[in-house]
């Protein structure tokens, strides 16, 4: 399933905690997909904490406590690490990452917990939802195989790349603009992860966020760019992108374009691309300023020119995810729509 959708199967989740209605989540995908990524999304949308359990690295009393004596009888500690209302809150994110790599004491100890809501006398508080996580057992990973009692405690859903989720996390969370072009031109490239070779680096989402880095820290030292990116990415992505970068050197002028000057379209695809992601993130960049509206209709103009009009409608789609319905109300919207109306029907 798409990162899109299971946000949103996330959120509802979250906030069906306080209602009783809870179900436990439990994320499958390989690894760099975005699985923890798209907890920390939810929690921050809504301004509550994530306590992060590592369950590969526990043991079994980690979670159930220590045991001490009160009398002729046994009680045990509440542990530090879960949550407590007078500590964390009335409402947050139970988070148990990697638990297909915990021994299976360990998450045989956590059953309890997850259907439950409950160890002994503790309780997980009424708002706060549990979301778990973990690579399948074909991912090379250190992963052991779900139980069927604790497979029946969650929903189970698995995240898959998705180019068009991720190029709207990107520009939202300001990643070079660069990168987000090369990734257009080579989608493929998102997520390339071959686990009967396992390999030690390689295209996912969240080494995409490392050579975005990269390109900040090494992109005025050339001759150690490549290394740095192919450290993040692989040899193979590496290279691309490395390539890619040096040809936007024949980028046209971004600035002549937001003017409204007549601005040849280059006649090289990557260069479209380039193009069409620096425009969307000047668009993101003058949103609330006075003169937006005027930028967003020469954007409209320049995406008319494309020669390949589904260019034109990629541009507008991901400036449209970034800055919201207010573009409709631009005027040269309506004659764009007009123009592409076909390519949208024939698309439908």
């Amino acid at each position: 399933m798409r990162p899109a959708e299971l946000l949103v199967i996330l959120e509802r989740e979250f906030l069906s905690a306080r209602a009783g209605s809870h179900t436990p989540v439990m994320l499958w995908g390989p690894p760099g997909v975005g699985k923890s990524q798209m907890v920390a999304q939810v929690a921050g949308k809504h301004g509550t904490q994530v306590i992060d359990i590592r369950l590969s690295q526990m043991e079994p009393s980690d979670l159930r406590g220590i045991p001490f004596r009160v009398g002729d009888l046994v009680e045990w500690a509440e542990p530090a690490i879960l949550p407590h209302v007078s500590r964390h809150g009335e409402s947050g994110i139970l988070f148990l990452d990697e638990i297909t790599s915990a021994a299976p004491t360990v998450s045989a100890a956590a059953y309890q917990l997850i259907l439950d809501r409950r160890l002994g006398e503790y309780r997980v508080p009424d708002g706060w939802a549990i979301f778990a996580a973990g690579n399948r057992q074909g991912d090379r990973g250190v992963t052991y195989s779900m139980p069927a009692p604790l497979a029946n405690r969650f929903s189970h859903y698995t995240v898959e790349a998705h180019l068009d989720d991720w190029v709207a996390w990107a520009y939202a969370n300001g990643i070079d603009e660069r990168l987000i072009a090369f990734l257009r031109f080579k989608p493929d490239q998102l997520f390339d992860f071959d686990a009967a070779k396992n390999p030690v680096a390689f295209p996912s989402p969240r080494s995409w966020e490392f050579a975005h880095r990269a390109l900040a820290k090494f992109g005025d030292r050339p001759h150690l760019l490549l290394a740095a990116l192919q450290a993040c990415v692989g040899e193979y992505a590496g290279i691309e992108l490395k390539a890619f970068v040096d040809h936007l050197d024949n980028l046209p002028d971004i600035d002549a374009i937001l003017r409204g000057e007549e601005v040849v379209v280059p006649k090289d695809i990557d260069l479209q691309y380039a193009v069409a992601s620096a425009l969307v993130g000047r668009a993101i960049r003058a949103r609330g300023n006075g003169g937006a509206s005027e930028t967003y209709g020469r954007i409209l103009d320049y995406a008319r020119r494309f020669p390949q009009r589904e260019m034109g409608v990629m541009l507008v789609s991901d400036m449209h995810r970034a800055i919201g319905p207010g573009l409709f109300e631009v005027p040269q919207f309506a004659p764009w729509a007009k123009s592409i109306a076909d390519v949208m029907l024939y698309e439908m």
